[in-house]
């Protein structure tokens, strides 16, 4: 019973940890460690048994994860073409 109320403990920590890194995405000093924890306890807390909110933390780590990527990637294309119309 305890070992199955540690692994909830695990997923609804990867669910928060995933909505505050979709939410704060913008800021990459607290997005991406958290993306990166929501995903590791994702995969923890979807092995244990608390399979709903480990899948919804896992998926909300990569969304936040790629948000920042595609603005790294737009903003250094708009650099680029800033500078190559100077």
């Amino acid at each position: 019973m305890d070992e199955k109320q540690e692994s909830k403990g695990l997923s609804i920590a990867a669910m928060v940890l995933g909505i505050i890194s979709v939410v704060l995405f913008c800021f990459s000093y607290i997005s991406i460690p958290c993306a990166i924890l929501a995903i590791i306890f994702g995969i923890v807390g979807m092995k244990k048994g608390g399979r709903g909110m480990g899948i919804a933390g896992l998926v909300l780590g990569i969304i936040a994860l790629a948000l920042y990527g595609l603005t790294v990637i737009g903003l250094l294309s708009l650099g680029s073409a800033i500078s190559s119309s100077l």
